[in-house]
């Protein structure tokens, strides 16, 4: 029986990661190994049609990057470093500021402006979910300016 899972369960920590988007199809993933080995801005996990998964890795002293997304609810959950989250109503009315450590969640309603900052000094390293999907099946953005470029934001 396959599981969809290309990365096995016994591995050890791998320095050859390359990102793959297992959706739509059932997948099953260790997510904690995709996001700590990811040393990408932004790779899609997995796409359907209602939702994305995608892990993130933001250097130290870099973030995000403000944004509003008006008809996609947005989760984030962080694995591995210290950062800030930001939210409100516009992006000149930042309301919410709250620390995040590794096992904190963040819940971004549909059109709230957000924006997740590394404050550490490490990596910080995170999943979210989007639904429904924010980016195309496939997205690998190494960088933040990869990612500006591709959105247009850049």
């Amino acid at each position: 029986m396959q599981n969809g899972s290309r990365n096995g369960r016994g591995e050890g920590r791998r320095t050859d990661y390359m990102p793959f988007d297992g959706g739509p199809s059932p997948y099953v993933v260790p997510m904690r190994s995709e996001v700590l080995r990811n040393d990408n801005f932004r790779a899609a996990v997995w796409t359907g049609d209602n939702l994305q998964a995608t892990v993130m890795s933001i250097p130290p002293g870099e973030d995000v990057g403000l944004e509003m997304h008006p008809d996609v609810d947005q989760f984030f959950y962080i694995l591995l470093g210290r950062g800030n989250a930001l939210m409100g109503d516009s992006m000149d009315s930042i309301t919410t500021e709250a620390p995040l450590i590794a096992g904190d969640a963040v819940f971004v309603p549909a059109g709230t402006w957000h924006n997740i900052v590394n404050i550490g000094r490490t990596p910080l390293k995170f999943f979210t979910i989007y639904a429904p999907p924010e980016h195309p099946h496939g997205t690998v953005h190494t960088t933040k300016a990869e990612a500006e470029e591709a959105e247009g934001t850049g």
